[in-house]
């Protein structure tokens, strides 16, 4: 049996719950770097898919460097049109070439891009309103043989690098996480009008909770300042009603602040394809959401971009979507946890399933010690660790989200 290196300690500080002031933020599916977080992801999956279906084995690759540059557009009520189209490059590392069989990435990672636009950004037409482009590199030598070690059960580290998750969400987490989701979801599905791009900050204050909505409009279905405003007023009395779900203190819901008074379409957040991308807002991988769906700058972080990247072996994807997962079966299972921080430390050239260091550290509720919970705890992480293959699966099926 493996024994691995799992600690369990106090952490030295509140509950995040019972801090003073809390802040945090999510970018919408539409914001700039999320939609180069989700290409990046959906090419990944594609080449895993393909290397799979091809050789039998996920290959060596990367594409979690790409970028979006901005483009231009004159939004009008009615509807405007795009000046410059939005570009999006497609930049990373790829297998091309294996035991003499060529694997087709360019035109791989092409398709999976436009059809992750046509499925999520329908006002965006491919090849038009946005360009995409492909620019995929030769891997690492030595990288691709710390990768491909021949009769190992369990995958080595291709890094020493660390992920880092926490449970559970507090209640403005919840409120960010989830009205973003549902905007874009059920509330997207009955006014039109909303765009993708839905950027959601939360700010609580003792129990004050201010929730303020960047929510870009499409100009199409908008034919005044009227139909604007009553759109922006049917958005905060949405997520009004999604934070009363959880939470009982005073929440105040701020839509679209930087709209002036007026009647111009300069004056208010119109958009013609329901992004800010059309409008001089770049987009990179790893600048957005965190694993986890959030940013929380009251939380550890890893910095690691976790879209794109290799789901075989690439700590960074790997541990901080398992660290996360890990952290909410152990609140999930183990009574007493106020709060909760999984750290996954690996050693390139290690067995993923056996990190440098795992590190669960707790805040616990009045009356329990570490001693009453340290053997539990340490038990799911163990379990968590054993089962490390299994995020690499369902990465490549769709059913993590890594940002």
């Amino acid at each position: 049996m493996t024994e691995r290196n799992i600690r369990v300690e106090p952490i030295d500080r509140p509950a995040v719950e019972d801090q003073e002031i809390e802040i945090v933020e999510r970018k919408g599916l539409g914001h700039p770097d999320s939609i180069s977080d989700g290409i990046a992801e959906s090419v990944s999956r594609a080449l895993a898919q393909a290397y799979l279906d091809r050789i039998g084995k996920v290959l060596h690759y990367n594409t979690d460097e790409t970028q979006l540059v901005a483009g231009r557009s004159n939004p009008e009520f009615g509807g405007g049109e795009m000046i410059e189209p939005i570009y999006l490059l497609i930049v990373g590392r790829a297998t091309k070439e294996y035991e003499g069989q060529t694997i087709p990435t360019g035109t791989i990672a092409l398709e999976a891009a436009r059809d992750y636009l046509g499925e999520h950004f329908p006002e965006l037409e491919f090849g038009t309103d946005i360009v995409v482009d492909v620019k995929l590199g030769e891997g690492s030598g030595d990288l691709k043989e710390v990768f491909g070690e021949e009769g190992a059960t369990v995958p080595m580290a291709n890094d020493t690098s660390f992920g880092v998750g926490h449970a559970p969400l507090t209640e403005t987490e919840q409120i960010v996480l989830n009205a973003e989701r549902r905007l874009n979801g059920e509330f997207a599905a009955d006014h039109p009008a909303l765009g993708p791009d839905v950027k959601i900050m939360g700010k609580r204050e003792g129990d004050s909770i201010d929730i303020t909505v960047a929510a870009a409009m499409i100009d199409r279905y908008i034919s005044d300042r009227g139909d604007y405003d009553a759109e922006v007023e049917a958005v905060r009395e949405f997520v009004r009603t999604v934070a009363a779900e959880y939470t009982d203190r005073d929440v105040t819901v701020y839509v679209n602040t930087a709209d002036t008074e007026g009647q111009t379409e300069e004056s208010i957040y119109l958009t013609t394809t329901g992004t800010s991308a059309e409008m001089g807002d770049d987009g990179s991988v790893g600048r957005g959401n965190r694993s986890n769906g959030l940013i929380t700058p009251n939380r550890s972080m890893s910095m690691e971009a976790t879209s794109g990247k290799n789901p075989v072996n690439h700590i960074g994807k790997i541990y901080n979507l398992l660290s996360t997962e890990t952290a909410e079966r152990v609140v999930d299972e183990v009574d007493g946890i106020r709060d909760l921080r999984i750290r996954l430390l690996s050693q390139i050239g290690r067995p993923i399933d056996e990190p440098h260091v795992a590190d669960a550290e707790v805040v616990t509720e009045d009356g329990v010690a570490i001693s009453d919970i340290e053997d539990d705890v340490v038990a799911i992480v163990d379990r968590e660790l054993a089962d490390v293959t299994s995020i690499t699966e369902r990465v490549i099926d769709g059913e993590l989200s890594t940002f």
